[in-house]
């Protein structure tokens, strides 16, 4: 076994028992490190990992960019890079870390694709509610706006941590986070809707006995079915945006904020482990306000 793979298998123990990250976050790390491999066989004679100086570093930054990847792809990887690099000094492999000083590229906050009420209002009638599937899908569209949740937090939601009578639902984010969501009348109606007259008519698999919401053969839903939903209902509802089932967590974000809720607050619904990533919101807010104003305004109207 290479020395690379012998670091990389070392590397996704470490992200695994110590970080206590995802399936998804640990591969964009080992593909990151890919990258660095190749880089290395390509233009620095197949140099080992601990033998690579900053310099180098820096000559694969340049490469990644010329290569046609995205400003926030590019950060990605020399996170991951910088991520790796730090397992190396923290187990002494070197002795200090050439990925320390290295940049990654500015990037420009993207504001996120959100709804106003009146187009939650819009998907939501877009569902057919004479079939079982309407009747999930009207359940899990209420619980990604009014809880703010992940799609990955809603396909693994679990009926044992659902405690409606007190009106929250315990949820498992980022990092095997936990954090407890307050759970609003109608999400709380139309959850108790689908698991006492939908769910419970439905064949459930062995694996899939805990999981709130089920595909028709029983089984945990998978993410690209909710996108998929979603999609489809925003066709119907003659919605022009593109739209994702981020689209309804940052709504849901977006209208307390613009509603006054305190933003410590709103960080804590959405697990966000920093402030900062929360005060995009703020952002929207006021650009939601100049584009009223721009809008509604006497002088900018013809």
């Amino acid at each position: 076994m290479s020395n690379w793979k012998v670091l990389e298998n070392r590397f996704k123990q470490y992200l695994l028992l110590e970080r206590s990250l995802s399936v998804n976050s640990r591969e964009a790390y080992l593909r990151d490190i890919a990258k660095l491999n190749a880089y290395a066989e390509l233009f620095l004679g197949n140099k080992s990992a601990e033998a690579i100086n900053t310099r180098e570093l820096q000559s694969f930054s340049a490469w990644i960019a010329e290569m046609g990847f995205s400003a926030s792809t590019q950060a990605r990887v020399l996170s991951g890079v910088k991520a790796f690099y730090k397992f190396l000094l923290l187990e002494d492999i070197v002795k200090s870390n050439p990925a320390e000083l290295l940049e990654s590229p500015k990037l420009s906050r993207k504001l996120p694709v959100f709804l106003s009420v009146h187009e939650i209002d819009q998907l939501i009638n877009a569902i057919d509610r004479s079939t079982p599937e309407g009747e999930r899908n009207l359940s899990m569209l209420e619980t990604l706006y009014s809880c703010g949740l992940r799609v990955s937090e809603l396909v693994n939601l679990k009926l044992s941590e659902l405690h409606l009578d007190e009106d929250y639902m315990k949820v498992l984010g980022k990092g095997n986070k936990e954090r407890l969501v307050p759970v609003g009348k109608i999400a709380k109606r139309l959850l108790d809707n689908y698991i006492q007259q939908v769910r419970c008519k439905v064949p459930v698999k062995k694996e899939a006995e805990d999981i709130v919401y089920l595909n028709r053969r029983g089984s945990k839903l998978s993410r690209v079915m909710v996108f998929y939903i979603i999609k489809d209902l925003a066709q119907k509802a003659g919605l022009k945006k593109v739209l994702s089932p981020h689209s309804l967590r940052h709504s849901f974000a977006t209208h307390l904020v613009e509603g006054g809720a305190d933003l410590r607050a709103v960080q804590e619904m959405l697990g966000h482990e920093s402030i900062t990533t929360t005060e995009i919101y703020t952002h929207l807010d006021r650009q939601y306000l100049r584009d009223n104003i721009l809008s509604y305004h006497p002088r900018n109207k013809k």
